[in-house]
């Protein structure tokens, strides 16, 4: 049996659903097919209930910055596991519904089950055990199958001594004590919410830095921060090996200065990096075949089609410049969709795509590092502000910083790099400069709200035009 529709799109989650979304209301009929659930990595497994758990953390780190800086005399009696997993798993649940309702009254028709490429324009869908239909897309077929955490040869994830980001908020209750493994923004985030919710954490990072992709004035206020917490932050070091036993885990860990040093943990989180889930896809049915790194690469990425015309890729599946971050894949998304229904869609524009870091504290940034600003040959001028030089950072006592990365005197802003509380809710601002290739002496003349963490932002882009008032 051979069924027809205008799109067939493969994986449910944030890219694959955004694309549903938006070709359906251009009035294009769409199929979309899930073997999980709707929502993906992101909603489940990853964004949401991860910043679900950090912002009750937040609320433990409020409790004791309340008796230790206000005098306010606030204890934490207890946390009560399984009522902040239950708020959790509502926030999902909710969510989950939301995507699924969207769907519905959009007129996507959601397909439960596995796919596999059989040609150019044809999948075959198949339910539990059942071979299933073939369908043949008019328009196209859109991969979004996204990825799955990398794990260690010989550490297997036994979701309970050894978990990765995938299991590491669904384990057994809380740690005495965690080792992270990775010190990117999965590992850093989860670091700190262990570390809230008091226990001892250590985390190891094989780079020279932590948030290694980001600048290198982002990863130094970050790593004073988390071990102002406590946190015990290991740079340049990697694992030589990890053994489970009945009480945790026992690693040996080369330091930077070449020592081995043996850590014990209750719990190892693998915080690694992801990589593209494509078995059982059959590209080589459709004439494709995976990088060297498993992504499955666009031939066009004004289109995001691959070599094989008609099929599209969105999402985790894409090498970089894309970044593997939610938001991105809800911008590939509406791309594809709105190429697959004729119109000319700008390009992802992805040095303006923010990249946020949830821990405590946070990091936020947008555009070229100062680094790759130079290796790209900009006459480079960077100013730096710390967040306690304005009132509203003293008040919240918790350090950071401002960073704008810009073209010589009150040039094109390149990149802006934040460190601190709330700067999550900061970037957007910052998204919108580098994204408009605004130059600082245009940003200079808009008033930021005193007194406010943002005003950071605006007194960086008064020095940068030679206007500065707090910061020379």
């Amino acid at each position: 049996m051979r069924e027809e529709t205008d799109v067939i799109v493969i994986g449910g989650g944030t890219g694959g659903y955004s694309t549903a979304l938006r070709a359906a209301a251009l009035g294009l009929g769409v199929v979309l097919v899930e073997r999980d659930l709707v929502g993906g990595t992101c909603l489940h497994r990853g964004c949401i209930p991860s910043k679900a758990m950090l912002h009750a953390a937040e609320l433990v780190d409020g409790i004791a910055e309340a008796r230790e800086r206000w005098g306010v005399k606030a204890t934490l009696e207890s946390v009560d596991w399984s009522a902040l997993t239950a708020t959790r798993d509502d926030i999902v649940s909710r969510n989950h519904r939301g995507v699924e309702g969207r769907l519905t009254h959009a007129g996507v028709r959601v397909v439960r089950g596995s796919a596999a490429l059989t040609g150019p324009r044809a999948v075959r869908i198949g339910t539990g055990d059942e071979a299933g239909a073939e369908w043949r897309a008019r328009r196209g077929i859109v991969l979004a199958t996204g990825s799955r955490p990398r794990t260690l040869p010989g550490l297997e994830p036994d979701g309970a001594r050894v978990v990765t980001s995938d299991d590491a908020l669904f384990a057994p209750g809380l740690p005495g004590s965690v080792l992270v493994l990775g010190g990117g923004a999965i590992g850093v985030e989860y670091a700190s919410l262990h570390r809230s919710m008091g226990a001892e954490v250590t985390l190891v990072e094989a780079a020279d830095r932590l948030l290694p992709l980001e600048d290198a004035d982002v990863g130094r206020h970050l790593t004073r921060g988390l071990k102002k917490r406590g946190i015990d932050v290991r740079t340049g070091a990697r694992l030589e090996e990890a053994r489970p036993y009945d009480g945790g885990v026992r690693a040996v860990v080369r330091t930077a200065r070449g020592e081995l040093r043996a850590l014990d943990a209750e719990r190892l989180l693998v915080a690694v990096g992801r990589v593209p889930v494509t078995d059982g896809l059959g590209l080589a049915a459709a004439g494709l075949a995976t990088d060297a790194r498993g992504f499955v690469a666009p031939a066009d990425w004004s289109r995001l089609e691959t070599a094989v015309p008609g099929i599209h890729v969105v999402g985790d599946l894409l090498p970089p410049p894309s970044l593997g971050l939610a938001h991105a894949s809800f911008a590939e998304g509406l791309l594809v969709a709105e190429t697959l229904a004729g119109l000319a869609p700008r390009p992802v524009d992805y040095a303006a795509v923010p990249r946020v870091t949830y821990s405590g504290p946070q990091t936020a940034s947008v555009g070229l590092t100062e680094d790759q600003a130079r290796e790209r040959g900009h006459a480079v001028r960077a100013v730096t502000m710390p967040l306690t030089a304005t009132a509203k950072g003293m008040v919240h006592g918790q350090g950071g910083m401002v960073k704008v990365v810009a073209e010589g005197d009150g040039g094109r802003v390149l990149g802006v790099h934040l460190v601190g509380p709330h700067v999550s809710e900061m970037i957007a601002e910052s998204q919108l400069v580098v994204g408009w290739d605004a130059d600082a002496t245009d940003v200079a003349q808009h008033i930021h709200p005193h007194p406010t963490l943002s005003e950071a932002v605006g007194e960086v882009m008064l020095a940068l035009a030679g206007r500065g008032l707090h910061q020379p």
